[in-house]
C-alpha cells in the first residue's frame, strides 16, 4: 500500500508480461503486450477517504477499475472486471476499491468481495480477459500477481498534453498481435477451464538492470516495497 501513496500513477502489468488496459469503449479492461507506451495503460492512483488500506484507480477515460458481480462466463469461476463512472450519491463505489497487498516485488489486489483481480491466458474468450476471482494456490497463483511500474507524471496544467503524447491505438488489434507473440513464445498457461503449467517462466520487470530497486527518473520502473 505504502508505494501507492508515493505516485500518482502506475502501469500494472500480468505474469504473461501484459499490461492492464482500459479500452476505448469506456467499459472493457483486459490485457495487452503492446501497454509500455499507451495511455490506455496509465492508471491514476486515488486514495479513499478514511479508508488507508483502499485505492481506486481511474483510466485514461476518466472512468474507474470496478469489481463487478457479473460472471465473466455463465458456469465458470470469475466475475468481470470493467471500467465505471463514480457516483456522486457514492452507490456502489465500494465496487471501485481495491486493497493491495504487497507479495515480494509484486502485489494483489483484492476486491470488495475479497476476491483478488486476476489476469488469465489460454484460449479465446480466456485469452488477455482480466477476471476476479478467489486466490489461487499452485500453478494457478501467479494469475493474482502483478507488477508496478510507477509513472512520471506532470501537472495538472500538462496531463492533457503528457496524455495525448501517448499512443492511442494502432491498426492492427492488440489480439492478433498478442496472438502472434503467444505463438512465438510459447503457449500461455491454460485458461480457468483447464489449468496446465506454463511452457516459460514469466518475468515481471522492464528497467535493463533488472533491479527492484524504484527510480523515479524514468517514466516506467521496478517497484520495490521497503
Amino acid at each position: 500500500m505504502e508505494f501507492f501513496t508515493k505516485t500518482k500513477a502506475v502501469k500494472l502489468r500480468s505474469h504473461l508480461d501484459k499490461y492492464l488496459i482500459a479500452d476505448d469503449d469506456l467499459e472493457t479492461v483486459r490485457q495487452t503486450r503492446r501497454g509500455s507506451s499507451r495511455k490506455a495503460a496509465v492508471w491514476f492512483v486515488e486514495l479513499v477517504g478514511e479508508k488507508s488500506h483502499v485505492i481506486r484507480l481511474r483510466s485514461c477515460h476518466g472512468r474507474y477499475l470496478a469489481a463487478s458481480n457479473i460472471p465473466f462466463l455463465l458456469g465458470m469461476t470469475g466475475n468481470r472486471v470493467i471500467q465505471t463512472e463514480l457516483s456522486e450519491n457514492n452507490v456502489d463505489n465500494w465496487k471501485l476499491e481495491w486493497e493491495p497487498i504487497r507479495d515480494g516485488f509484486q502485489v494483489q489486489l483484492k476486491s470488495w468481495c475479497s476476491k483478488l483481480l486476476r489476469a488469465n491466458g489460454g484460449t479465446p474468450p480466456w485469452r488477455n480477459s482480466v477476471t476476479h476471482d478467489e486466490p489461487h494456490t499452485g500453478p494457478t497463483r501467479k494469475w493474482i500477481l502483478w507488477g508496478v511500474e510507477a509513472v512520471q507524471v506532470p501537472g495538472n496544467d500538462s496531463l492533457a498534453e503528457y496524455l495525448s503524447s501517448m499512443s492511442s491505438f494502432s491498426t492492427v488489434s492488440d489480439d492478433v498481435l498478442d496472438a502472434i507473440s503467444d505463438d512465438y513464445k510459447g503457449s500461455e498457461p491454460g485458461s480457468p477451464i483447464s489449468v496446465v503449467s506454463p511452457g516459460r517462466t514469466p518475468r515481471f520487470t522492464l528497467v535493463k538492470s533488472m533491479s527492484p530497486r524504484l527510480s523515479l527518473s524514468s517514466t516506467k520502473v521496478c517497484c520495490s516495497f521497503p
